[in-house]
């Protein structure tokens, strides 16, 4: 009995952990280069009852991709043998950049978006669509080239939580994705 009781929370423990590592491959549907653990997208895997809940937290409320992350998650989790499964959306606290990992980071820059740097403590901004008159577009260095001459070109990049700029020493545009 007493063996039985210590088997049932190593196996959990090995089918969360399993579950982690098929997770860390499930890609992001709008930047395939990171997964949806890199993005910080994953919060938590727990085991409940006889199936696992994966916790998911969108990187926007609206972000359109929500549905195909958490039908990805789940079908990478049946494939693997895992399941049953589901997934639950947790939108608060909301999701910040610097939830994404280093790993997911490098990724960012070899894939051509400039990823965000961490905000110093007590610096986060709330996300605005209208920008202050006085607000400058930070300084980013090309992640093609690493020349810190670039200009913001527009507000949002092919998604909302990206704005498009352009190096002036390569002359080649590159998305940066807004530190939340």
């Amino acid at each position: 009995m007493m063996a039985e009781a210590i088997a049932r929370p190593q196996a959990a423990d090995a089918r969360i952990a399993r579950a982690w590592e098929v997770l860390a491959n499930v890609p992001d549907p709008e930047v395939p280069a990171v997964s949806v653990c890199d993005l910080g997208i994953v919060r938590d895997v727990r085991l409940e009852g006889e199936g696992l809940e994966i916790v998911l937290t969108p990187t926007y409320s609206g972000c359109p991709a929500t549905e195909v992350i958490e039908h990805d998650v789940l079908a990478a989790i049946d494939a693997a043998g895992l399941g049953p499964a589901h997934a639950t959306l947790q939108r608060a606290p909301a999701w910040t950049t610097d939830w994404i990992t280093e790993q997911g980071r490098a990724r960012l820059l070899a894939y051509g978006i400039a990823p965000p740097g961490p905000l110093p403590p007590g610096t986060e901004v709330p996300l605005r669509f209208m920008p202050r008159a006085n607000a400058a577009a930070p300084a980013l260095a090309c992640p093609r080239c690493g020349s810190p001459q670039t200009e913001r070109l527009s507000a949002f990049g092919s998604t909302a939580c990206k704005a498009l700029y352009r190096c002036m020493a390569c002359r080649e545009p590159f998305e940066h994705f807004k530190p939340l």
